[in-house]
């Protein structure tokens, strides 16, 4: 991670809810409880912090998204922006009820909306009665508070990233009936044991919350770095090997014969070369060994004479 205890203590991360608002489970991460408020553990929260951005980034690594939920005025921006870099789906509106336990029930209303958004953009809605379209425009709007950011949503995600865990209740029960892991920003008002990767820390100041958004932020982004698309193999194919040609395989050029010439003139004529340098090459071994026979006759009639 790229930030440290102390940027967590400047951002205001320690600062818990009242005393009288304190939910007895979140014990764990309270430091101390000074002046009515609870102080919590940065030590403990930047440890978690890390746990929970390892995991996102796995999950990401392998393909899948993360569904972003921040609901409350502070965290609707920081849950945009967050979005918009990652190209994540997110919910800053209306957590539905069913958005995850009944997915096929919205996924079809996903593909009305779409199919609405199409007829925008061409301009078919524009010529439909006034009445139908004007229906249609009301429900478009409806489906713009509940849908937004949900467009790219690919089937169930991967994860959940919320902001508030009690206020995000709903969002967090379905996802544990769904064995979805949940990563929050818990305050000591809330819950930490419904959470997969708790962080405990402030979810009420704007500040706190961005903080945490950016290292979860490089989380993301990184596990998008090492997806790895794996290359396809099939097991019942098995690569040949070709030697390389070397042969320059030019077309031999077309030789048109004269008047009065066939080819098997000329394969009688070649047969007769052979024939005719065979003869030659006897008769020029002949003549060699008769030359041989006279130089030797003649040296040794030298040789008689200068005996005698």
């Amino acid at each position: 991670m790229n930030i440290t205890v102390k940027d967590l203590l400047d951002a205001g991360v320690h600062f818990g809810h009242q005393i009288r608002r304190w939910n007895p489970k979140s014990k764990p991460y309270v430091y101390d409880n000074r002046h009515g408020i609870s102080i919590i553990d940065l030590e403990k929260t930047y440890d978690l912090l890390g746990k929970a951005a390892t995991a996102i980034q796995d999950i990401v690594a392998s393909g899948k998204q993360v569904l972003l939920v921040g609901t409350k005025r502070q965290a609707q921006e920081p849950i945009r922006e967050l979005a918009m870099a990652t190209n994540m789906p997110f919910c800053v509106n209306r957590w539905m009820g069913g958005c995850l336990t009944n997915f096929e029930t919205v996924a079809t209303s996903l593909s009305k909306y779409k199919k609405f958004l199409k007829m925008e953009d061409d301009g078919s809605l524009d010529k439909l009665p006034g009445k139908e379209g004007a229906a249609i425009r009301r429900q478009m709007n409806r489906m713009k508070r509940n849908f937004e950011g949900m467009l790219n949503l690919q089937g169930i995600p991967g994860a959940l990233f919320v902001i508030d865990s009690h206020n995000e209740e709903i969002a967090i029960a379905e996802a544990n009936r769904l064995n979805i892991p949940v990563v929050a920003l818990v305050d000591s008002n809330s819950d930490p044991s419904l959470l997969n990767y708790p962080i405990p820390g402030n979810d009420d100041s704007t500040k706190s919350i961005r903080i945490i958004v950016d290292v979860i932020l490089d989380a993301i982004q990184a596990g998008a770095s090492k997806r790895v698309e794996a290359p396809t193999r099939r097991k019942d194919i098995t690569p040949v090997a070709q030697e390389p040609d070397f042969i320059d395989q030019e077309d031999e050029p077309e030789v048109t014969l004269p008047e009065g010439y066939d080819e098997a003139d000329f394969d009688d004529k070649k047969s007769y070369s052979e024939n005719t340098n065979e003869d030659t090459g006897d008769q020029n071994a002949a003549v060699s060994k008769e030359t041989k026979i006279a130089e030797t006759e003649s040296e040794k009639k030298n040789s008689d004479s200068k005996e005698s």
